[in-house]
């Protein structure tokens, strides 16, 4: 099977002020997310948004947000963790550059990053387990 386009992420400087923003505009987005890591939210048509602090991102990537112009990647879900290695192996060798090679991560998800051709960033992610999915 193919990887499934499953998730908008946005790193935030500011989670209260991100999610305040986005809740008036009608986002459902439960209370006292502000005080979580990872925050996210399905839309109709099960597309999840999420939101990372700064933080987040600087436990398993010390390079930070990566693109200055913006602060959007997409997330796509894989079968299982090989499936992750493999569409990674499989984007490098097509000529996307690499910024994360695929690795374990420690909120259970096999877990890699590429650059696109305009340098937004792309996640591969499957779980590690039978454990949750989640981006």
């Amino acid at each position: 099977m193919s990887p499934r386009f499953d998730l908008v992420g946005i790193v935030t400087a500011d989670l209260t002020a991100s999610l305040a923003f986005y809740r008036r505009l009608g986002l459902d987005i439960p209370d006292g997310a502000e005080n979580e890591p990872h925050v996210e939210t399905t839309l109709p048509g099960g597309v999840r948004l999420a939101w990372d602090p700064e933080s987040t991102i600087a436990a398993f990537d010390p390079s930070g947000p990566r693109n200055p112009n913006g602060r959007i990647g997409l997330a796509f879900l894989c079968d299982d963790p090989a499936e992750v290695d493999r569409v990674h192996a499989e984007l490098v060798a097509a000529g996307a550059r690499s910024h994360l090679e695929p690795f374990d991560a420690f909120w259970g998800q096999r877990y890699a990053t590429v650059f696109d051709p305009d340098g937004n960033t792309v996640d591969l992610f499957a779980p590690t387990s039978s454990g949750d999915a989640d981006g």
